[in-house]
């Protein structure tokens, strides 16, 4: 089984290289609180907050995934070059259409140098 890194808080982070290292490696989830069922959602996973990941052909974001729980809603692929060959947020937006009561949506990267790394969970909320 792979080791799955995990955002840590940067501000807990003491040297600027980790920060870099955290920062660019975790995926990031935007999308409002409240969807509603049976209508198309949209969730946007963005790499990095404030630091971009390089595009190298040894070092590139593979692919990115977004679960809700344990299931496997989507996913994206990349090749090396997809952003330019250039230090870019790789960025994604997957369109759902939300069932239940509640979504816990975590997306996971893939790094070709440095591994899978997982967001925090997100909570929204699905309303009638």
């Amino acid at each position: 089984m792979p080791k799955i890194n995990k955002y840590v808080d940067i501000d807990t982070v003491e040297r600027e290289a980790k920060k870099d290292l955290i920062d660019r490696h975790s995926p990031f989830i935007h999308c409002e609180g409240k969807a509603k069922a049976g209508e198309m959602f949209s969730i946007t996973v963005k790499m990095g907050n404030e630091y971009t990941h390089p595009d190298d052909f040894d070092h590139y974001i593979a692919n990115m995934s977004l679960f809700n729980g344990e299931t496997l809603l989507a996913r994206a692929d990349f090749t090396p070059g997809a952003l330019g060959n250039i230090k870019s947020h790789a960025q994604v937006t997957f369109n759902i259409i939300p069932t239940g009561k509640k979504l816990k949506l975590t997306a996971q990267a893939y790094c070709t140098k440095h591994g899978i790394w997982e967001s925090t969970e997100t909570e929204v909320e699905v309303t009638e």
